[in-house]
C-alpha cells in the first residue's frame, strides 16, 4: 500500500529523528488535535489478496507498543454535516 493525499489533507508528517530511514516518506494527514487520519491505496495485487484472505496487517515503526489505530475500507470517512446540529 501507498499513501496518497486527499482533498481534507491539513498536514504532512515526516519520519521522527529517533527513526533510522526505512524507506519513511512524507506522510499528508488531517488532523484536528485529537486524531490523525491518512489515507492509502492498494496495488491490484493487493486488493486481490485482501478479497480472498479478508487481512490487513498494520506494522507500526514505534518500537514495544501501538497507539490506538482504526483501519477501513470506505470511501470517504469524512461526513459532510448537514444542518444545524451540535454536540451534546
Amino acid at each position: 500500500m501507498k499513501p496518497i493525499d486527499f482533498r481534507e489533507a491539513n498536514k504532512t508528517l515526516g519520519k521522527s529523528i529517533d527513526t533510522n530511514d526505512y524507506g519513511i516518506r512524507p506522510l499528508r494527514v488531517y488532523t484536528d488535535g485529537r486524531q490523525c487520519i491518512s489515507c492509502w491505496r492498494m496495488s491490484l495485487k493487493e486488493r486481490l489478496s485482501a478479497l480472498l484472505f479478508g487481512r490487513v496487517w498494520v506494522d507500526m515503526l514505534t518500537g514495544g507498543t501501538q497507539p490506538p489505530i482504526w483501519a477501513a475500507c470506505t470511501k470517504p470517512v469524512f461526513v459532510k454535516q448537514t444542518g444545524d446540529e451540535t454536540d451534546e
